[in-house]
Protein backbone atom coordinates (compact mmCIF):
# COMPACT_ATOMS: atom_id res chain seq x y z
CA UNK A 1 0.00 0.00 0.00
CA UNK A 2 1.26 3.70 -0.94
CA UNK A 3 1.09 5.98 1.91
CA UNK A 4 0.20 8.60 -0.60
CA UNK A 5 -2.28 8.34 -3.69
CA UNK A 6 0.03 9.06 -6.58
CA UNK A 7 -1.09 11.76 -9.25
CA UNK A 8 -1.52 11.04 -13.08
CA UNK A 9 1.10 12.76 -13.84
CA UNK A 10 3.52 10.66 -11.40
CA UNK A 11 4.99 7.78 -12.46
CA UNK A 12 6.32 6.76 -9.04
CA UNK A 13 6.18 9.20 -5.72
CA UNK A 14 10.25 8.06 -5.08
CA UNK A 15 12.78 7.00 -8.12
CA UNK A 16 15.91 5.77 -6.80
CA UNK A 17 18.94 5.64 -9.50
CA UNK A 18 21.49 2.81 -8.36
CA UNK A 19 20.79 -0.76 -7.43
CA UNK A 20 23.87 -1.66 -5.23
CA UNK A 21 23.96 -2.44 -1.66
CA UNK A 22 22.56 1.33 -0.88
CA UNK A 23 20.17 1.54 -3.30
CA UNK A 24 18.50 -1.63 -2.51
CA UNK A 25 18.90 -1.22 1.05
CA UNK A 26 16.80 2.45 0.41
CA UNK A 27 14.36 0.80 -1.73
CA UNK A 28 13.81 -1.85 1.25
CA UNK A 29 13.66 0.77 3.04
CA UNK A 30 10.44 2.66 1.40
CA UNK A 31 8.69 -0.55 0.81
CA UNK A 32 8.95 -1.05 4.26
CA UNK A 33 6.90 2.29 5.12
CA UNK A 34 4.37 1.77 2.06
CA UNK A 35 6.01 4.16 -0.18
CA UNK A 36 5.42 4.17 -4.28
CA UNK A 37 9.05 3.64 -5.71
CA UNK A 38 10.83 2.42 -8.54
CA UNK A 39 14.71 1.24 -8.35
CA UNK A 40 17.00 1.38 -11.77
CA UNK A 41 20.28 -0.07 -11.92
CA UNK A 42 22.91 0.92 -14.91
CA UNK A 43 24.55 -2.88 -14.40
CA UNK A 44 22.54 -5.85 -15.85
CA UNK A 45 24.16 -8.42 -13.60
CA UNK A 46 25.43 -7.56 -9.97
CA UNK A 47 29.18 -7.72 -9.69
CA UNK A 48 30.56 -11.34 -8.34
CA UNK A 49 33.37 -9.86 -6.34
CA UNK A 50 32.63 -9.52 -2.73
CA UNK A 51 33.84 -5.26 -2.10
CA UNK A 52 32.24 -4.57 1.18
CA UNK A 53 31.58 -6.80 3.40
CA UNK A 54 30.98 -6.07 6.51
CA UNK A 55 28.32 -4.79 8.79
CA UNK A 56 28.34 -3.42 12.24
CA UNK A 57 25.95 -3.48 15.37
CA UNK A 58 24.52 0.00 14.53
CA UNK A 59 23.16 -0.41 10.85
CA UNK A 60 22.08 -3.75 11.85
CA UNK A 61 19.83 -2.39 14.35
CA UNK A 62 18.88 0.22 11.54
CA UNK A 63 18.24 -2.52 9.07
CA UNK A 64 16.26 -4.69 12.05
CA UNK A 65 13.74 -1.49 12.18
CA UNK A 66 12.83 -2.31 8.57
CA UNK A 67 12.69 -5.66 8.86
CA UNK A 68 15.74 -7.08 6.30
CA UNK A 69 18.31 -7.57 9.09
CA UNK A 70 18.18 -11.29 9.80
CA UNK A 71 17.96 -12.35 6.08
CA UNK A 72 21.38 -10.53 6.06
CA UNK A 73 22.19 -12.35 9.43
CA UNK A 74 21.88 -15.89 7.41
CA UNK A 75 24.57 -15.36 5.08
CA UNK A 76 26.81 -13.98 7.21
CA UNK A 77 29.68 -15.08 10.01
CA UNK A 78 29.57 -13.74 13.27
CA UNK A 79 32.70 -11.37 14.24
CA UNK A 80 33.32 -11.53 18.22
CA UNK A 81 37.00 -10.62 18.04
CA UNK A 82 39.75 -8.65 16.53
CA UNK A 83 42.95 -9.44 17.19
CA UNK A 84 46.17 -6.80 16.51
CA UNK A 85 49.73 -7.37 15.63
CA UNK A 86 52.32 -4.63 15.64
CA UNK A 87 55.08 -5.20 14.04
CA UNK A 88 54.92 -8.69 15.50
CA UNK A 89 53.91 -7.70 18.91
CA UNK A 90 50.43 -8.92 19.79
CA UNK A 91 48.45 -6.37 21.08
CA UNK A 92 45.58 -6.92 23.73
CA UNK A 93 42.13 -8.22 21.62
CA UNK A 94 39.24 -6.07 20.81
CA UNK A 95 36.43 -8.31 22.39
CA UNK A 96 34.36 -6.34 19.53
CA UNK A 97 30.96 -7.63 20.97
CA UNK A 98 31.32 -7.17 23.70
CA UNK A 99 28.27 -3.92 23.61
CA UNK A 100 25.30 -2.38 24.20
CA UNK A 101 23.27 -3.51 21.16
CA UNK A 102 20.82 -6.29 20.26
CA UNK A 103 23.44 -7.43 17.69
CA UNK A 104 26.98 -6.91 19.00
CA UNK A 105 28.55 -9.48 16.67
CA UNK A 106 29.49 -8.32 13.78
CA UNK A 107 28.25 -9.28 9.91
CA UNK A 108 31.01 -10.58 7.54
CA UNK A 109 29.58 -11.88 4.23
CA UNK A 110 30.45 -10.11 0.68
CA UNK A 111 28.99 -7.28 -1.41
CA UNK A 112 27.81 -9.45 -4.21
CA UNK A 113 26.08 -12.02 -1.58
CA UNK A 114 24.35 -8.57 0.54
CA UNK A 115 23.39 -7.25 -2.82
CA UNK A 116 21.37 -10.67 -3.86
CA UNK A 117 19.74 -10.76 -0.33
CA UNK A 118 18.54 -7.18 -0.64
CA UNK A 119 17.88 -7.69 -3.90
CA UNK A 120 15.32 -11.07 -3.20
CA UNK A 121 13.99 -8.58 -0.36
CA UNK A 122 13.00 -5.52 -2.74
CA UNK A 123 11.51 -8.25 -4.63
CA UNK A 124 9.40 -10.08 -1.45
CA UNK A 125 8.21 -6.69 -0.68
CA UNK A 126 6.34 -6.12 -3.86
CA UNK A 127 9.40 -4.14 -5.86
CA UNK A 128 11.36 -4.87 -8.93
CA UNK A 129 14.53 -3.71 -9.40
CA UNK A 130 14.71 -2.21 -13.37
CA UNK A 131 18.10 -3.10 -14.54
CA UNK A 132 19.92 -2.15 -17.57
CA UNK A 133 18.61 1.66 -17.65
CA UNK A 134 21.32 4.23 -17.00
CA UNK A 135 20.15 7.58 -16.20
CA UNK A 136 21.21 10.55 -18.61
CA UNK A 137 19.24 13.53 -18.07
CA UNK A 138 17.72 15.51 -14.34
CA UNK A 139 15.30 18.23 -14.05
CA UNK A 140 13.91 19.48 -11.28
CA UNK A 141 11.11 21.81 -10.20
CA UNK A 142 8.53 23.38 -7.80
CA UNK A 143 6.41 20.23 -7.96
CA UNK A 144 8.89 16.93 -8.57
CA UNK A 145 11.34 15.52 -10.90
CA UNK A 146 12.04 14.15 -14.65
CA UNK A 147 14.63 11.66 -15.29
CA UNK A 148 16.07 10.67 -18.29
CA UNK A 149 16.81 7.28 -18.68
CA UNK A 150 18.52 5.33 -21.58
CA UNK A 151 18.64 1.18 -21.94
CA UNK A 152 22.11 -0.19 -21.59
CA UNK A 153 23.28 -2.03 -24.60
CA UNK A 154 23.49 -5.71 -24.20
CA UNK A 155 26.97 -6.09 -25.01
CA UNK A 156 28.84 -2.72 -23.44
CA UNK A 157 26.93 -1.58 -20.18
CA UNK A 158 29.10 1.66 -20.81
CA UNK A 159 26.86 2.49 -24.02
CA UNK A 160 23.12 2.78 -24.64
CA UNK A 161 20.99 2.10 -27.23
CA UNK A 162 17.48 2.17 -28.82
CA UNK A 163 14.96 5.06 -27.21
CA UNK A 164 14.81 6.91 -24.35
CA UNK A 165 12.36 7.26 -21.48
CA UNK A 166 11.00 10.17 -19.20
CA UNK A 167 9.98 9.80 -16.04
CA UNK A 168 8.24 11.59 -13.43
CA UNK A 169 8.39 11.47 -9.76
CA UNK A 170 8.18 13.62 -6.58
CA UNK A 171 11.47 13.15 -4.88
CA UNK A 172 14.58 11.53 -6.60
CA UNK A 173 17.41 9.64 -4.59
CA UNK A 174 20.71 9.08 -6.38
CA UNK A 175 22.53 5.82 -5.10
CA UNK A 176 24.52 5.58 -8.06
CA UNK A 177 28.32 5.19 -6.60
CA UNK A 178 30.90 7.15 -6.05
CA UNK A 179 31.04 8.44 -9.79
CA UNK A 180 27.62 9.62 -9.39
CA UNK A 181 25.67 11.50 -12.38
CA UNK A 182 22.98 12.41 -9.98
CA UNK A 183 25.93 14.16 -7.80
CA UNK A 184 27.30 15.98 -10.69
CA UNK A 185 24.20 17.24 -12.10
CA UNK A 186 23.37 18.82 -8.72
CA UNK A 187 26.20 20.81 -8.93
CA UNK A 188 27.74 19.06 -5.92
CA UNK A 189 30.89 16.90 -7.28
CA UNK A 190 33.73 17.65 -5.21
CA UNK A 191 37.48 17.34 -6.11
CA UNK A 192 38.90 14.06 -3.89
CA UNK A 193 42.09 14.06 -1.84
CA UNK A 194 44.35 11.18 -3.25
CA UNK A 195 46.51 9.00 -0.70
CA UNK A 196 50.27 9.20 -2.61
CA UNK A 197 52.77 6.51 -2.88
CA UNK A 198 50.19 4.19 -1.29
CA UNK A 199 48.55 0.77 -2.96
CA UNK A 200 46.15 -1.76 -1.91
CA UNK A 201 46.68 -5.19 -3.15
CA UNK A 202 43.95 -7.64 -2.18
CA UNK A 203 43.26 -11.24 -2.88
CA UNK A 204 40.04 -13.64 -1.91
CA UNK A 205 40.97 -17.36 -1.50
CA UNK A 206 41.28 -20.33 1.10
CA UNK A 207 43.64 -19.57 3.69
CA UNK A 208 45.91 -21.85 5.63
CA UNK A 209 47.87 -21.16 8.10
CA UNK A 210 49.05 -21.99 12.18
CA UNK A 211 46.51 -18.68 13.44
CA UNK A 212 42.69 -19.63 13.62
CA UNK A 213 40.99 -20.14 10.68
CA UNK A 214 37.73 -19.48 12.25
CA UNK A 215 35.06 -16.66 11.07
CA UNK A 216 34.11 -14.97 14.21
CA UNK A 217 37.51 -13.89 14.49
CA UNK A 218 39.20 -10.99 12.08
CA UNK A 219 43.35 -9.73 12.25
CA UNK A 220 45.00 -7.08 11.65
CA UNK A 221 48.95 -6.79 11.15
CA UNK A 222 50.77 -3.32 11.43
CA UNK A 223 54.05 -4.38 9.74
CA UNK A 224 57.18 -1.55 8.43
CA UNK A 225 55.62 -1.03 4.98
CA UNK A 226 51.84 -0.73 5.69
CA UNK A 227 48.99 -2.64 7.06
CA UNK A 228 47.48 -6.06 6.45
CA UNK A 229 43.89 -7.19 7.14
CA UNK A 230 42.59 -10.99 7.13
CA UNK A 231 39.03 -11.19 6.94
CA UNK A 232 36.66 -13.44 6.49
CA UNK A 233 34.68 -13.95 3.13
CA UNK A 234 31.20 -15.65 2.55
CA UNK A 235 31.53 -19.56 0.78
CA UNK A 236 35.04 -20.48 3.26
CA UNK A 237 37.05 -18.00 1.89
CA UNK A 238 39.49 -15.19 3.70
CA UNK A 239 40.38 -11.97 1.97
CA UNK A 240 43.74 -10.57 2.70
CA UNK A 241 44.61 -7.20 1.62
CA UNK A 242 48.04 -5.20 1.87
CA UNK A 243 48.12 -1.08 2.34
CA UNK A 244 51.58 -0.45 2.01
CA UNK A 245 53.95 1.83 0.91
CA UNK A 246 54.07 1.73 -3.22
CA UNK A 247 58.03 1.87 -3.86
CA UNK A 248 59.20 -1.11 -5.72
CA UNK A 249 55.41 -3.10 -6.48
CA UNK A 250 54.04 -3.04 -10.21
CA UNK A 251 51.39 -1.12 -10.29
CA UNK A 252 49.26 -4.27 -11.57
CA UNK A 253 46.88 -6.44 -10.20
CA UNK A 254 49.07 -9.42 -7.65
CA UNK A 255 49.87 -12.70 -8.30
CA UNK A 256 48.68 -15.62 -5.86
CA UNK A 257 51.97 -16.33 -5.50
CA UNK A 258 53.12 -12.73 -4.83
CA UNK A 259 50.16 -12.30 -2.22
CA UNK A 260 51.43 -15.48 -0.17
CA UNK A 261 54.72 -14.57 -0.39
CA UNK A 262 54.11 -11.08 1.34
CA UNK A 263 51.28 -12.70 3.38
CA UNK A 264 54.19 -14.79 4.86
CA UNK A 265 56.44 -12.32 5.64
CA UNK A 266 54.21 -9.90 6.99
CA UNK A 267 52.26 -12.68 9.61
CA UNK A 268 55.67 -14.37 10.02
CA UNK A 269 53.84 -17.83 9.14
CA UNK A 270 55.91 -19.52 6.63
CA UNK A 271 53.28 -22.16 6.41
CA UNK A 272 50.66 -19.90 5.17
CA UNK A 273 49.13 -20.95 1.95
CA UNK A 274 46.18 -19.32 -0.21
CA UNK A 275 44.38 -21.42 -2.76
CA UNK A 276 41.58 -21.12 -5.46
CA UNK A 277 41.69 -17.74 -5.11
CA UNK A 278 38.08 -15.71 -6.91
CA UNK A 279 39.14 -12.01 -6.60
CA UNK A 280 43.09 -10.92 -7.38
CA UNK A 281 42.76 -6.75 -7.39
CA UNK A 282 44.93 -4.04 -6.60
CA UNK A 283 43.94 -0.42 -5.95
CA UNK A 284 45.20 3.55 -4.80
CA UNK A 285 42.84 5.34 -2.71
CA UNK A 286 41.35 8.86 -2.41
CA UNK A 287 38.37 10.58 -0.37
CA UNK A 288 36.52 13.48 -0.12
CA UNK A 289 32.87 14.39 0.53
CA UNK A 290 29.83 16.43 -1.12
CA UNK A 291 29.01 19.81 0.68
CA UNK A 292 25.72 18.77 0.90
CA UNK A 293 23.78 15.83 0.46
CA UNK A 294 20.70 16.96 -1.07
CA UNK A 295 19.24 19.83 -3.11
CA UNK A 296 15.46 20.71 -3.23
CA UNK A 297 13.79 17.33 -3.91
CA UNK A 298 16.96 15.05 -4.74
CA UNK A 299 18.87 13.55 -2.25
CA UNK A 300 22.39 10.97 -2.04
CA UNK A 301 22.96 8.16 -0.26
CA UNK A 302 26.02 6.47 0.20
CA UNK A 303 28.74 6.63 -2.46
CA UNK A 304 26.66 8.92 -4.46
CA UNK A 305 28.00 11.53 -1.82
CA UNK A 306 31.18 10.65 -0.67
CA UNK A 307 34.63 8.34 -1.72
CA UNK A 308 36.00 6.34 1.34
CA UNK A 309 38.49 4.61 2.77
CA UNK A 310 38.96 1.43 3.68
CA UNK A 311 39.68 2.55 7.41
CA UNK A 312 37.50 0.75 9.42
CA UNK A 313 35.35 -0.32 6.78
CA UNK A 314 32.48 1.93 7.98
CA UNK A 315 31.64 3.64 4.16
CA UNK A 316 28.34 0.97 3.64
CA UNK A 317 27.67 0.75 6.94
CA UNK A 318 27.52 5.13 6.87
CA UNK A 319 25.20 4.58 3.45
CA UNK A 320 22.94 2.07 5.30
CA UNK A 321 22.32 5.18 7.92
CA UNK A 322 21.75 7.37 4.93
CA UNK A 323 19.15 5.11 3.41
CA UNK A 324 17.12 4.18 6.53
CA UNK A 325 17.41 8.05 7.56
CA UNK A 326 16.02 9.29 4.19
CA UNK A 327 13.31 6.90 3.89
CA UNK A 328 11.38 7.85 7.05
CA UNK A 329 11.47 11.35 6.65
CA UNK A 330 10.02 10.82 2.89
CA UNK A 331 7.27 8.58 4.42
CA UNK A 332 5.97 11.20 6.77
CA UNK A 333 6.23 13.90 4.04
CA UNK A 334 4.50 12.06 1.15
CA UNK A 335 1.24 11.23 3.90
CA UNK A 336 1.05 15.02 4.84
CA UNK A 337 2.49 14.67 8.30
CA UNK A 338 5.81 16.73 8.55
CA UNK A 339 6.73 20.06 8.01
CA UNK A 340 9.95 21.69 5.43
CA UNK A 341 12.25 21.27 8.57
CA UNK A 342 11.86 17.26 8.56
CA UNK A 343 13.64 16.82 4.95
CA UNK A 344 15.80 19.92 5.68
CA UNK A 345 17.29 17.83 8.38
CA UNK A 346 18.78 15.08 6.24
CA UNK A 347 21.66 17.29 5.22
CA UNK A 348 22.49 18.66 7.97
CA UNK A 349 22.42 15.77 9.55
CA UNK A 350 23.86 12.77 6.76
CA UNK A 351 26.01 15.45 4.65
CA UNK A 352 27.56 16.39 8.45
CA UNK A 353 27.98 13.29 9.48
CA UNK A 354 29.55 12.22 6.01
CA UNK A 355 32.46 14.86 6.13
CA UNK A 356 33.29 14.16 10.32
CA UNK A 357 34.08 10.29 8.63
CA UNK A 358 35.50 11.36 6.08
CA UNK A 359 38.06 13.14 8.33
CA UNK A 360 38.29 10.34 10.51
CA UNK A 361 39.04 7.56 7.92
CA UNK A 362 41.61 10.17 6.42
CA UNK A 363 43.19 10.06 10.50
CA UNK A 364 42.87 6.04 10.82
CA UNK A 365 44.64 5.78 7.16
CA UNK A 366 47.37 8.09 7.88
CA UNK A 367 47.86 5.95 11.28
CA UNK A 368 47.59 2.65 9.27
CA UNK A 369 49.76 3.02 6.37
CA UNK A 370 51.94 6.56 6.87
CA UNK A 371 53.99 5.39 10.33
CA UNK A 372 57.90 5.15 10.02
CA UNK A 373 60.10 3.93 12.57
CA UNK A 374 59.68 6.90 15.62
CA UNK A 375 55.92 6.63 15.04
CA UNK A 376 56.16 2.95 14.86
CA UNK A 377 58.37 2.93 18.14
CA UNK A 378 55.87 5.16 20.03
CA UNK A 379 53.05 3.03 18.80
CA UNK A 380 54.77 -0.09 20.70
CA UNK A 381 55.05 1.85 23.66
CA UNK A 382 51.08 2.42 23.68
CA UNK A 383 50.59 -0.88 22.76
CA UNK A 384 51.70 -1.99 26.28
CA UNK A 385 49.31 0.36 28.34
CA UNK A 386 46.33 1.04 25.64
CA UNK A 387 44.24 -1.68 25.83
CA UNK A 388 42.16 -0.18 22.64
CA UNK A 389 45.17 0.83 20.99
CA UNK A 390 44.17 -1.98 17.71
CA UNK A 391 40.59 0.52 17.33
CA UNK A 392 42.52 3.77 17.99
CA UNK A 393 44.66 3.18 15.20
CA UNK A 394 42.32 2.49 12.68
CA UNK A 395 40.70 6.16 13.57
CA UNK A 396 38.22 5.58 16.40
CA UNK A 397 37.08 3.98 19.14
CA UNK A 398 33.54 3.19 18.15
CA UNK A 399 34.13 0.69 15.35
CA UNK A 400 30.27 -0.64 15.71
CA UNK A 401 28.94 3.11 15.11
CA UNK A 402 26.72 2.96 18.20
CA UNK A 403 28.01 6.86 18.85
CA UNK A 404 27.03 8.34 15.36
CA UNK A 405 24.88 11.03 16.12
CA UNK A 406 23.84 14.57 14.98
CA UNK A 407 24.27 17.28 17.67
CA UNK A 408 23.51 20.20 15.05
CA UNK A 409 20.43 18.73 13.98
CA UNK A 410 17.51 21.03 13.74
CA UNK A 411 15.05 17.68 14.85
CA UNK A 412 16.55 18.38 18.05
CA UNK A 413 15.07 20.18 21.22
CA UNK A 414 16.78 19.64 24.91
CA UNK A 415 14.45 21.14 27.66
CA UNK A 416 16.18 19.17 30.64
CA UNK A 417 19.88 20.51 30.18
CA UNK A 418 21.80 23.50 32.61
CA UNK A 419 21.17 22.67 36.85
CA UNK A 420 18.86 19.56 35.73
CA UNK A 421 22.19 18.05 33.86
CA UNK A 422 24.67 18.89 36.51
CA UNK A 423 22.74 17.09 39.34
CA UNK A 424 22.14 13.73 38.16
CA UNK A 425 24.18 11.79 35.61
CA UNK A 426 25.21 11.91 32.02
CA UNK A 427 22.51 11.20 29.77
CA UNK A 428 21.94 11.15 25.87
CA UNK A 429 21.29 13.98 24.45
CA UNK A 430 19.08 14.76 20.97
CA UNK A 431 20.46 13.60 18.78
CA UNK A 432 22.16 10.84 19.96
CA UNK A 433 21.22 7.28 19.50
CA UNK A 434 18.50 6.41 22.41
CA UNK A 435 19.81 3.39 24.16
CA UNK A 436 18.32 0.28 24.74
CA UNK A 437 17.63 -1.08 28.56
CA UNK A 438 15.85 -3.84 29.99
CA UNK A 439 12.27 -3.82 30.91
CA UNK A 440 9.04 -5.81 32.18
CA UNK A 441 5.66 -5.79 29.91
CA UNK A 442 2.37 -5.52 30.98
CA UNK A 443 1.47 -9.01 31.22
CA UNK A 444 4.94 -9.98 32.97
CA UNK A 445 7.45 -10.42 30.47
CA UNK A 446 10.94 -9.48 29.55
CA UNK A 447 11.20 -7.29 27.19
CA UNK A 448 12.94 -4.45 26.12
CA UNK A 449 12.58 -0.60 25.20
CA UNK A 450 14.12 -1.35 21.75
CA UNK A 451 10.98 -3.60 20.97
CA UNK A 452 8.79 -0.45 21.52
CA UNK A 453 10.28 2.44 19.98
CA UNK A 454 10.69 1.10 16.58
CA UNK A 455 7.65 0.66 14.32
CA UNK A 456 5.84 0.98 17.76
CA UNK A 457 2.20 -0.35 17.63
CA UNK A 458 2.71 -1.26 13.60
CA UNK A 459 3.46 2.51 12.85
CA UNK A 460 6.62 2.26 10.30
CA UNK A 461 7.08 5.59 10.91
CA UNK A 462 5.97 5.99 14.28
CA UNK A 463 8.06 7.95 17.21
CA UNK A 464 8.10 6.86 20.59
CA UNK A 465 7.05 8.92 23.57
CA UNK A 466 8.97 7.75 26.24
CA UNK A 467 6.81 8.84 29.58
CA UNK A 468 9.28 8.10 32.46
CA UNK A 469 7.93 8.51 35.94
CA UNK A 470 10.85 9.91 37.80
CA UNK A 471 10.37 7.21 40.70
CA UNK A 472 7.92 8.77 41.76
CA UNK A 473 4.55 7.33 42.64
CA UNK A 474 2.45 10.47 42.60
CA UNK A 475 3.52 11.45 39.13
CA UNK A 476 0.78 9.23 37.05
CA UNK A 477 -1.87 12.14 36.89
CA UNK A 478 1.00 14.24 35.29
CA UNK A 479 2.12 11.77 32.77
CA UNK A 480 -1.48 11.66 31.73
CA UNK A 481 -1.57 15.43 31.51
CA UNK A 482 1.43 15.39 28.97
CA UNK A 483 0.67 12.54 26.78
CA UNK A 484 -3.20 14.52 26.25
CA UNK A 485 -1.34 17.33 25.02
CA UNK A 486 -0.18 15.34 22.12
CA UNK A 487 -3.02 13.08 21.30
CA UNK A 488 -3.66 14.71 17.93
CA UNK A 489 -0.77 13.38 16.47
CA UNK A 490 -1.44 9.50 16.16
CA UNK A 491 2.04 8.70 14.99
CA UNK A 492 3.45 9.74 18.48
CA UNK A 493 3.20 6.42 20.18
CA UNK A 494 3.18 6.74 24.33
CA UNK A 495 5.03 4.04 26.56
CA UNK A 496 4.91 4.88 30.29
CA UNK A 497 8.42 3.83 32.19
CA UNK A 498 7.26 3.85 35.66
CA UNK A 499 9.52 2.68 38.23
CA UNK A 500 6.93 3.67 41.37
CA UNK A 501 3.55 5.04 39.52
CA UNK A 502 0.52 2.80 39.24
CA UNK A 503 -1.35 2.48 36.39
CA UNK A 504 -4.95 2.16 35.15
CA UNK A 505 -6.40 -0.02 32.50
CA UNK A 506 -7.02 2.15 29.93
CA UNK A 507 -3.78 3.77 30.44
CA UNK A 508 -1.02 3.74 27.52
CA UNK A 509 1.61 1.21 27.00
CA UNK A 510 3.17 0.57 30.48
CA UNK A 511 7.13 -0.42 30.59
CA UNK A 512 7.36 -1.85 34.49
CA UNK A 513 11.14 -0.15 35.55
CA UNK A 514 11.00 -0.92 39.14
CA UNK A 515 14.85 -1.65 39.33
CA UNK A 516 15.74 1.70 37.51
CA UNK A 517 17.29 0.56 34.58
CA UNK A 518 15.90 2.60 32.12
CA UNK A 519 15.67 5.41 33.87
CA UNK A 520 19.33 4.80 34.65
CA UNK A 521 20.19 4.30 30.95
CA UNK A 522 18.44 7.89 30.25
CA UNK A 523 20.07 9.22 33.01
CA UNK A 524 17.01 10.30 34.32
CA UNK A 525 16.81 11.25 38.60
CA UNK A 526 13.85 12.19 40.56
CA UNK A 527 12.15 14.41 37.90
CA UNK A 528 9.32 12.67 35.36
CA UNK A 529 10.79 13.33 32.20
CA UNK A 530 9.30 13.03 28.22
CA UNK A 531 11.77 11.67 25.78
CA UNK A 532 10.51 11.53 22.29
CA UNK A 533 12.55 9.18 20.09
CA UNK A 534 12.42 8.92 16.05
CA UNK A 535 11.84 6.44 13.73
CA UNK A 536 15.21 5.77 13.73
CA UNK A 537 15.87 5.42 17.00
CA UNK A 538 17.59 8.70 17.52
CA UNK A 539 16.64 11.98 21.10
CA UNK A 540 14.69 13.97 19.15
CA UNK A 541 12.97 16.07 22.24
CA UNK A 542 13.86 15.71 26.17
CA UNK A 543 11.34 17.81 28.35
CA UNK A 544 10.15 18.11 31.65
CA UNK A 545 6.80 16.12 32.20
CA UNK A 546 5.44 19.19 34.21
CA UNK A 547 5.30 21.02 31.24
CA UNK A 548 4.01 19.26 28.30
CA UNK A 549 3.23 22.84 26.77
CA UNK A 550 7.09 22.12 25.25
CA UNK A 551 6.83 19.29 23.87
CA UNK A 552 3.82 20.48 22.01
CA UNK A 553 5.44 22.82 21.16
CA UNK A 554 8.33 20.95 19.51
CA UNK A 555 5.47 18.44 17.65
CA UNK A 556 3.95 21.95 16.08
CA UNK A 557 7.09 22.99 14.74
CA UNK A 558 8.08 18.95 13.24
CA UNK A 559 4.99 18.21 12.26
CA UNK A 560 2.41 20.80 12.23
CA UNK A 561 -1.08 21.25 13.67
CA UNK A 562 -2.65 18.24 15.27
CA UNK A 563 -5.21 16.76 13.33
CA UNK A 564 -8.56 16.80 14.67
CA UNK A 565 -8.93 14.26 17.17
CA UNK A 566 -11.07 11.27 16.24
CA UNK A 567 -13.69 9.22 17.81
CA UNK A 568 -13.01 5.84 18.64
CA UNK A 569 -14.99 4.40 15.74
CA UNK A 570 -12.97 6.61 13.85
CA UNK A 571 -9.37 5.85 14.96
CA UNK A 572 -10.78 2.23 14.54
CA UNK A 573 -10.75 2.26 10.92
CA UNK A 574 -7.98 4.71 10.23
CA UNK A 575 -5.30 3.97 7.67
CA UNK A 576 -1.77 3.56 9.48
CA UNK A 577 1.60 3.69 8.27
Amino acid sequence: MSVSSRHDDFDADVIIIGGGPIGLTTACALAHHGVDFRIFEQRRESKPYSRANNVWARPQELLASIGIRDALAEKSYRITQVNTLLNGRTVDPIDIADVASPYPQVLYSGQNVIETVLAEQVEAKGGTVERGRKVIGLEQDADGVTVTLATVSEKDEDKTEGRTERLRCRYLIGADGCDSFVRKALGLDFKSERMPNCMNRQVDARLSWRRSTAYDHLWFFYYPRGFCGVLPVWGGYHRLFFLSDDTGIPDRDPTLEEMQAIAREVTEDETLTLTDPIWLTHSRFQHGAAAHYAKDRIFLVGDAGHRTLPAGGQGMNAGMHDAIGVAWRLAMVLEGKAKPVLLDSYDVERGGEHRRLDKQQARGFRSSVYRGPIKDAALSVAARFLPNIGSLLQGTADLQQLTVGYPTSPLNEDQLGGLRELLHRPAPRPGERAPDADVIAADGSSTTLFAHLYNPDGWSWGWSLLAFDGRRADAMSQLRSALAEVQGWKWVRPRLVLSAAIPEADDATVLSDLDGVAHAAYGLGSTPALILVRPDGHIAFRGPADEPELLRAYCNKVFGPAPAILNHAQADVEVRA
